[in-house]
Order: structure tokens, then C-alpha cells, then sequence
């Protein structure tokens, strides 16, 4: 794909006419066009402004593109990994983990994952599946993988959750206080502090931040992908020390820092 062939792609994803870009970054919407039908090339201002405006690297602008590679909202079908989670919490007796997967359904209901057709639940679920994965078969993370987002996205009160006091604690640590720009900093230190005294809200917040970069590319923009980056290696080598300090999620220590530490250095040399 050519410059031009990026330009129109990047913008039509985004919805804007070749007018509405043209007046975001003060030009003719004939140059716009002239731009999309590779007659001329933008100079190197009018591709920084581009660039500022699709929220994409300039690489992402100026690379001509060899192929184009489909890519995947969800690699596993959230109703299978529903009933593979009932099933497995039937046979090892997870009796808050068979409520929790009923009641998160139904929560999210009607959710999308962001810039996604993919319904929300997959998310949570996706952390379920994770952890079971990891040999890690404890009734509570695995009932608070499933429940960890109902109360900050659902309108969800904790005593409404159908789950013991230790889940429900374990939810509570998960989630975390609307910010702003002003009070982002503090909210954050407060909020993994406190998750760094529990090992398995720890354990749950791993999983839950290697899911959302492993998504991110799809789903946020440049600068929120930015954000995500600097807040996991400030935050979660801490956590990462929690989970090591217990023996029987020592594994899973290893396994999400690799995974973590790789997926983040993919994004960097991509930015």
C-alpha cells in the first residue's frame, strides 16, 4: 500500500471525510485527495499533522505496506470458554466460580470490548481460562478473574455479588476509582498498593494487565498505548515480586513477566 492508499485507509477507519481532515489540519480537501490518489506526496509538516490526527506513529503514514495481514478480535469463542469454565468449576466443585460465570454474563450483557465487535465477557472469561491454564484452581481468583470488572463497569454494588466475603474482597481490590489527569498518579500508587498486601488480587491483576496489552493494539489509541506501557513497568514488577514470594504461583510469575516484558518490547520497537 502506498502513502496515499495509507492516508485513505487510516481515515476511513476513523470516519472522517477528506473535508474534515483537510479542515483539522488547514489545507484544501483537493490536496487531501490528490494525497489519496498518489498524484503528489504530503511534505514531511503536513505528515507530522497527519500523524497527529490518525493518532498513528509515521512510520504507520510513509511505509508502504507489502501485505495486509487479517488480524483477530478474539482468537477463542467466548462461549466455548464459558462452558469450559463450567464444566471444570462442576468437576473441581468451585461452587463461587459456577455463580460468578452466570452472574458476569449477564452483567456485561450488551458490552463490546473497545473498537470491537467481540462482546465483553470474553475478556473476563479470558482471564478464567488463563488462570486454569496455569494449574491455578482456587475458587475465589478464579469466581474474582470472572467478577473483577461488574462493579466498575455494571453499576454493580459488592453486596449484590452471589460469592463468599473472601471473592468479594478480592473484587474490591481490583477495582479501581474513575481518575483524572490531576489525580491519576496518586489513585493509581493507592490502588497497587493495596492490591500489592493480597498475592492473589496480585495474581488476578497480572493476569488482567498481560490480557489487555496482549489486545491494546486493537482497541486503544497511540497515546493510550503510550500510557499502557509506562504504567505496567512502573507498577507490576512489584506485583511480579508479590507472586514469586508464594510457591505455588511461582510459575505463573515466570510465565506473565515473559509474557508482559515481551508483548511491551514488541509495541516499543513498533512505536
Amino acid at each position: 500500500m502506498s502513502i496515499g492508499s495509507n492516508i485513505r485507509s487510516l481515515r476511513e477507519e476513523r470516519g472522517l471525510t477528506q473535508e474534515q481532515v483537510a479542515d483539522k489540519i488547514g489545507i484544501t480537501f483537493q490536496a487531501v485527495s490528490s494525497w489519496e490518489r498518489d498524484e503528489y506526496k504530503p511534505d514531511i509538516d503536513k505528515i507530522m499533522k497527519l500523524a497527529e490526527l490518525f493518532d498513528v506513529s509515521v512510520s504507520a503514514l510513509v511505509e508502504e505496506k507489502k501485505g495486509v495481514f487479517k488480524t483477530k478480535d478474539a482468537i477463542y469463542n467466548w462461549e466455548h470458554m464459558k462452558t469450559y469454565v463450567k464444566t471444570t468449576a462442576k468437576n473441581l466443585g468451585l461452587t463461587n466460580t459456577l455463580k460468578a460465570v452466570t452472574f458476569a454474563t449477564e452483567a456485561h450483557k450488551g458490552q463490546m470490548r473497545k473498537r470491537s465487535t467481540t462482546p465483553y465477557i470474553y475478556h473476563p472469561l479470558n482471564l478464567a481460562c488463563h488462570a486454569l491454564s496455569m494449574n491455578i484452581k482456587d475458587d475465589a481468583i478464579i469466581a474474582a478473574c470472572l467478577l473483577h470488572d461488574v462493579v466498575e463497569d455494571c453499576g454493580v454494588t459488592y453486596d449484590q455479588l452471589p460469592v463468599n466475603d473472601e471473592t468479594k474482597e478480592l473484587v474490591r481490590l481490583l477495582t479501581c476509582e474513575k481518575t483524572t489527569p490531576e489525580n491519576r498518579s496518586a489513585v493509581l500508587k493507592d490502588y497497587y498498593d493495596q492490591i500489592a498486601t493480597n498475592p492473589k488480587a496480585a495474581l488476578i491483576k497480572c493476569i488482567d494487565r498481560t490480557n489487555n496489552i496482549t489486545t491494546m493494539s486493537g482497541g486503544l489509541s497511540r497515546e493510550r498505548i503510550y500510557r499502557m506501557i509506562k504504567e505496567t513497568e512502573e507498577y507490576y514488577p512489584r506485583l511480579i515480586e508479590v507472586l514469586k514470594a508464594e510457591v505455588e504461583y511461582s510459575n505463573a510469575a515466570w510465565l506473565l513477566k515473559y509474557q508482559m516484558e515481551s508483548l511491551l518490547d514488541v509495541y516499543k520497537r513498533l512505536m
